[in-house]
């Protein structure tokens, strides 16, 4: 696509070799000769760049720029003739993404014009992504538990509180801890996140605080726990109830002191950190047990937030069904499906134990699994199993029964993954099965570890 360019100079020698240079080079230029007709020709077209004189007749070239920077943010090369240091560094002051002199060089202009579009180019391609990205992290739902939810979390994020998010698994409480980042000043540092109960016992207090080179067999280097990555953001410890009582008594400390030891390290390294933490676990009850610390537990209980689970408000379906589809529908490059009305009724008569994970789970399994561009109720009948199912799985007629049986226990496996965040360890608990009888299974079926 050809890029459009607004030329503002007072010299029409100036106006005429530089727009001639410019539209050889293929780009479509405009030009104006003093700062009315520029502010207007800036008004009327959507230019993709705009070279500006700082001497104009009628203004002042670094106040059109000021102007122009508070509506748009084109890229604009300030030009000048009687150029000083201190001029290219108030241009820049104000917003201008090069400083050229004259007389203009055309080489040099066209690798500035190169250049500025360039860097334009990828800040759209950028916010364009983290658009995308912070949309994957939506809050999605009108509900009254949702817009409760909400308020809650616009109030507790700008503060400086620590925030423990309890609910079910599969309620979203890592999407509620990106919210609560991304509404807070610290939105523009660091969001990271870990999972308590996804890493070993022994291996956490690393995780968490980094380690020395040679402080234990493998630490071959010295490296930055989750803490110092976190500096000046927010840490997310998801399944804090699963954290081991001595790694607790650490983690006390970093909340209390504000700074942390590395493993190994003797040196105090000071962090400014804010800790979100969650669990689907009732830690009011783990204290009374012995298995986790009364005084942690206020320290991370500053502000409660408790997701509501996805039976609490089944009329968001009507929002988070359609989204998910569409999501789905672009992630693996399908046309895009509706939902027949009646089959999101369907959908809303299920209690959804998993919530909005195994809801995803299920969508995903619509888009891939239903023919045309449609999907009705009887697509969302067959997914849920009604009246045929075995073990989760639908019957087919003259299928053998190994495959029958084969199916119903993908099913249970995959939903019981879902029901435990993807922890093997949990999801073997949960089916009374050893650890290592639920992976052999697992590759026997051949399903993959996500």
């Amino acid at each position: 696509m050809t890029a459009s360019i607004l030329i503002v100079d007072d010299e029409k020698n100036i106006r005429t070799s530089l727009s001639r240079s410019l539209s050889i080079e293929g780009y479509a230029c405009d030009t104006a000769a003093t700062a009315a007709e520029g502010r207007a020709a800036f008004e009327d077209n959507p230019y993709d760049l705009v070279m500006l004189d700082v001497q104009l007749p009628d203004g002042n070239g670094l106040d059109m720029l000021a102007s122009f920077r508070a509506t748009s943010d084109v890229p604009i090369l300030v030009m000048s003739g009687h150029g000083t240091i201190e001029m290219a560094l108030e241009a820049v002051r104000r917003g201008a993404h090069d400083f050229i002199e004259k007389p203009l060089a055309t080489e040099k202009i066209l690798i500035a014009i190169g250049h500025a579009l360039r860097f334009v180019g990828q800040k759209r391609e950028l916010q364009t992504l983290r658009k995308k990205v912070e949309g994957v992290y939506e809050i999605l739902g009108d509900s009254p538990a949702i817009t409760e939810l909400r308020q809650t979390i616009a109030m507790a994020a700008p503060s400086k509180g620590r925030v423990l998010v309890t609910g079910e698994s599969g309620t979203g409480k890592e999407l509620i801890a990106r919210a609560c980042h991304q509404q807070s000043n610290r939105a523009s540092n660091p969001f990271i996140k870990l999972n308590c109960a996804a890493i070993p016992g022994e291996l956490i207090e690393s995780e968490l605080f980094g380690h020395e080179r040679g402080a234990f067999t493998g630490a071959h280097k010295a490296r930055k726990g989750k803490f110092e990555l976190a500096d000046g953001g927010t840490l997310f410890l998801d399944e804090i109830g699963d954290m081991r009582m001595d790694v607790q008594a650490k983690l006390l400390r970093a909340l209390q002191e504000g700074e942390i030891e590395r493993v190994g390290g003797s040196r105090t390294i000071r962090v400014d950190v804010r800790v979100v933490s969650a669990t689907n676990k009732d830690l009011e009850s783990a204290i009374a047990d012995g298995e986790f610390r009364e005084d942690l537990f206020y320290r991370l209980n500053v502000i409660p937030i408790h997701a509501p689970p996805l039976r609490a408000r089944k009329s968001d379906l009507a929002i988070l069904v359609p989204a998910f589809i569409e999501r789905l529908c672009d992630e693996n490059g399908m046309k895009q499906k509706r939902v027949d009305a009646e089959a999101l009724e369907h959908l809303k008569k299920h209690d959804w134990p998993g919530n909005v994970r195994e809801l995803h789970n299920a969508c995903e399994r619509l888009v891939i699994l239903t023919r045309g561009d449609r999907i009705a109720v009887a697509d969302t009948r067959r997914l849920l199993g009604e009246g045929r199912s075995v073990g989760g799985g639908v019957f087919r007629p003259n299928t053998p029964m190994r495959e029958l049986v084969a199916d119903a226990e993908r099913e249970i496996i995959s939903a019981a993954l879902a029901a435990n965040d993807g922890h093997v360890t949990q999801t073997a608990a949960s089916l009374s099965l050893e650890r290592s009888h639920l992976y052999k299974k697992m590759r026997a079926l051949g399903m993959q570890r996500d």
